[in-house]
């Protein structure tokens, strides 16, 4: 009888195994000072936004407190909520999947 021998197969080492970047988001939320139009404005102007979109957007900031107005890597959701703040907004950053 012939059988076939066993085949050991190569495990990765831990340093090569590459972990993605989990998503991150960048949340906008409600404020007493900003008028709707300018947050509006700034959704538009920041993040190119369509009118349409960026209505939506600061409607959800004004009716449910908070809305996720951009997602990528923790590097650029930093710099989203930075130039948030510089437009006067309050920002934050969290990983998805956070509660």
């Amino acid at each position: 009888m012939s059988g076939t021998a066993p085949v050991e197969l190569e495990r990765p080492e831990v340093e090569d195994v590459v972990v993605r970047d989990m998503p991150w988001v960048t949340i906008v939320w409600n404020d007493p000072i900003n008028l709707m139009s300018y947050v509006t404005y700034v959704f538009q102007a920041y993040f190119a936004y369509t009118r349409k979109k960026a209505e939506k957007l600061m409607m959800d900031v004004h009716q449910k407190g908070k809305a996720v107005v951009s997602s990528g890597t923790r590097e650029e959701m930093e710099r989203d909520v930075e130039a948030m703040h510089s437009y006067g907004l309050w920002a934050t950053l969290q990983k998805t999947g956070d509660t």
